[in-house]
């Protein structure tokens, strides 16, 4: 399995910017999900599963796996312009890609394509609502699967913990991320995930942790600067 993604590839992929879009949309819109943040997690999970198979290698189970992420994109309710797979409705849809990538898992048990199967399963459990199933995948990956991988279920698995009032294991989890970042979890992100969950109760250290993340400017610091905004104001 590759293991050496710079964030400068990531910050050039086209995939990778739409998904800081997409990142933006959910911090814009944080009432409407802070309930459940996991669910804007799982953009973001099938979006890092679909970059970091691209390119590489392929090999009977990453093709396999690939297969199944692809079939996120197949459209819904009309044919496809490249003749691939079409599904009627969503609902058809989310049970197709289950299907393919509880093969994936069932094929190629024990091996990093599954976990990664396993975490995309997760995160269509947590865009369900179905956060305890959701949970006990991420934690599955979080115990076998690579550092990267890991890191992605553990800033989901922390997102689920607080919004289940588990603010300890959420923090804790997140502070694990910000003292052993990866290729696809930086310090920075998982910073501002840290002063989301701690905000409520402690502004004043969210407020300082944000601010640090402004200079210098970077890619992350209007993300940042958006979660300044939403802290309490003094």
């Amino acid at each position: 399995m590759p293991g050496n993604i710079t964030r400068k590839e990531l910050k050039q992929d086209k995939f990778a910017v739409e998904v800081a879009h997409g990142v933006d949309y959910f911090s814009g819109h944080r009432k409407n999900f802070i309930l459940y943040g996991a669910i804007a997690l799982a953009v973001v999970v099938i979006a890092a599963g679909i970059y970091y198979y691209r390119g590489h290698q392929i090999s009977s189970r990453n093709q396999e796996l690939g297969e199944a992420i692809a079939l996120s994109n197949a459209p819904v309710g009309q044919p496809s312009p490249s003749g691939g797979p079409t599904f009627p409705t969503d609902q058809a849809k989310n049970d197709g890609v289950a299907k393919a990538l509880q093969k994936v898992m069932s094929d190629f048990s024990g091996s990093q394509e599954a976990y990664v199967a396993e975490y995309l399963l997760a995160s269509q459990s947590a865009d369900a609502g179905k956060l305890d199933d959701a949970a006990k995948k991420y934690q599955d990956v979080i115990d076998h699967a690579d550092p990267n991988y890991a890191s992605l279920a553990k800033l989901a698995l922390a997102q689920i913990d607080a919004s289940e009032n588990k603010r300890a294991d959420a923090e804790k989890l997140l502070k694990d991320l910000m003292d052993h970042p990866t290729d696809l979890v930086s310090k920075a992100q998982a910073t501002i995930a840290y002063a989301k969950i701690i905000a409520p109760a402690r502004p004043d250290e969210a407020r300082k942790l944000l601010t640090g993340l402004l200079n210098p400017p970077s890619d992350i610091s209007p993300i940042a600067n958006a979660a300044l905004q939403d802290l309490p104001q003094k």
